[in-house]
């Protein structure tokens, strides 16, 4: 455990990300197995342990220190983990660890797979009075799954190709059929032996992805074009067997999902893996005449009922009903088709779609356009709620994971913009623990000249720098009227421009309203709050 420590230590004060390659890539070589695969799949979040949350600490921690010294204390530091293990005074509670070694990283898994939400509160103490400070904070993190070191799971995928010179693509394709702590994945890997056998299992396989098409210019002889859709992106898998076969749904981080789309599961039964955007019907058609006949799309909104549920009501699946739009399909029938070019697959994806049932399945339509500026019209005239922009797809080009410049672009429609006026900050988290950087604005309601109040609208923690961070966090603090808790209210004096893709009409925030993907776009520093935007621009703005 202190070389993981070590480890996480190491990573938190590295901004490089050549470095953290590197250090991940040195410990996964000197360490050996499980503890280098129960400490990889803790920094790609791959660990869960149901008695372990961030509540549990609190409440550990509210029994050793005065609570509002806790709170406190927390608020200033800015993150659980790292202010429990700081203020963790070992053995105050009678336990007889802190003369034991402190355990190995899969020692520490074991036991707290162990826990229970009874047994938590004696067991977690034991392990925290073995360790110093920052085996206590490597501890607490792997414990709660939230890393939040900078190291993303395609990060940890490609430090462990590169400390043992294997390829990133097949790392890839076999880590989502494995389970931690992988040691098949290092026999390969490290030792020499033959690859696993993923053949006959239901295995997700990287998405291909797209690059922003910011400047680029490209000619439709050379890219077909498709609507991107606004749902989420998956992956369904199915493998023949008997009874049945074996169906899973995964998100584009290779999340099993299959719960939560019960229905998906049911009617795929061609040997497949398809790649599409997973929607919700609606009654919305669309305006553009290229859209009409696809339409039946709701809002993400509408989704987001469906999302994250772990059971699904027939009421519902009956209100809510889920179907997949295909973009392109990586195998059929036993034969991996991701070689091939695009223009190929899709002509495959064409032929397939009289075996599948369209009350769950529609193919994504090609865009038609004269030129690349006949496209460009197209794409401003595109608000349906469930539309992004658009997708251009180069036709020669072979189905590979990951970003692949000169490939696929995506190209987002323009965003909404309105002006809003801060109201409430809080402090991030990891390197942002220290500054107030999560912002909460609002919309007028009403004449702020008449004595209209401001109704929140949004939050948002991105488009800003580190500078223009460092001045609102000045900001936040000279302008503070009143706390609760971790959150500041400021006084309502700086304006934001809020850029946005939609908005939706929303119960469960008082103005009513809830935007999707709200950023900021500008800090407007000269502009008056009193002529900031009001509730109904908003709403204005809403598509039936």
């Amino acid at each position: 455990m202190e070389e993981f420590a070590a480890l996480i230590d190491a990573l938190v004060y590295t901004r490089s990300r050549n470095e953290k390659l590197r250090l991940i890539a040195e410990y996964l070589r000197a360490t050996p197995d499980p503890d280098r695969g129960w400490a990889l799949a803790a920094l790609s979040d791959g660990l869960d342990f149901p008695a372990v949350k961030s509540s549990t600490i609190r409440n550990l921690m509210k029994e050793r220190i005065d609570p509002v010294l806790w709170t406190l204390s927390r608020d200033f530091v800015g993150d659980t983990a790292e202010t429990a293990s700081l203020l963790w005074e070992t053995g105050q509670m009678g336990t007889a660890e802190a003369d034991a070694p402190p355990p190995t990283v899969s020692e520490a898994v074991e036991t707290l797979q162990q826990m229970t939400r009874v047994t938590v509160m004696s067991e977690l103490p034991k392990l925290l009075d073995r360790l110093d400070p920052s085996g206590r904070y490597a501890l607490l993190k792997l414990a709660t799954g939230g890393m939040r070191i900078g190291v993303s799971t395609r990060l940890a995928k490609t430090a462990l190709a590169q400390a043992f010179d294997v390829s990133v693509d097949e790392v890839e394709e076999y880590w989502h059929a494995l389970s931690a702590p992988y040691p098949e994945l290092f026999a390969w890997a490290a030792g020499g032996e033959a690859a696993p056998d993923i053949d006959n299992m239901p295995t997700f396989r990287p998405f291909m992805l797209a690059h922003p098409l910011e400047e680029t210019v490209v000619s439709l002889d050379d890219y077909a074009a498709e609507w991107k859709w606004d749902g989420i992106r998956v992956q369904l898998v199915h493998v023949p067997g008997d009874p049945g076969g074996d169906t899973r749904v995964y998100s584009r981080s290779g999340d099993d999902i299959s719960a939560s789309f019960p229905e998906m599961v049911e009617v795929l039964e061609v040997p497949a893996v398809l790649d599409g955007e997973l929607l919700v019907r609606g009654t919305h058609q669309g305006g553009e005449a290229g859209r009409e006949k696809q339409g039946g799309a709701a809002s993400f909104n509408a989704l987001q009922q469906r999302l994250g549920r772990k059971t699904v009501s027939k009421k519902m699946r009956t209100e809510y009903p889920a179907f997949v739009r295909l973009y392109d399909v990586l195998m059929l029938d036993g034969e991996d088709l991701r070689q091939l070019p695009w223009s190929e697959r899709r002509k495959r994806l064409e032929q397939l779609m009289p075996r599948l049932p369209d009350s769950h399945f529609d193919l994504s339509q090609v865009v038609e356009a004269r030129d690349f500026e006949h496209l460009a019209r197209i794409r401003e005239g595109a608000r349906d709620d469930a539309i992004e922009g658009l997708m251009l797809k180069r036709r020669d080009s072979p189905y590979v994971a990951g970003r692949r410049t000169g490939l696929w672009y995506k190209w987002k429609r323009d965003p909404l913009l309105v002006d809003c006026v801060l109201m409430y900050a809080q402090r991030g988290s990891g390197k942002r623990s220290s500054f107030y950087s999560d912002y909460t604005f609002g919309c007028w309601d009403g004449d702020p000249d008449a004595g209209a109040d401001l109704l929140p609208v949004g939050k948002a923690y991105s488009g800003f720098t580190d500078e223009e961070l460092k001045k609102l966090d000045r900001h936040v603090r000279q302008k503070t009227v009143n706390r609760f808790g971790p959150v500041r209210e400021t006084d309502r004096s700086l304006v934001f421009e809020v850029a946005f893709d939609s908005v939706h009409e929303s119960k469960r925030h008082k103005s009513g309203l809830a935007m999707r993907f709200p950023r900021i776009h500008r800090i407007r520093w000269d502009k008056p709050p009193h002529e900031a935007d009001r509730i109904e621009a908003l709403r204005s703005l809403i598509r039936d």
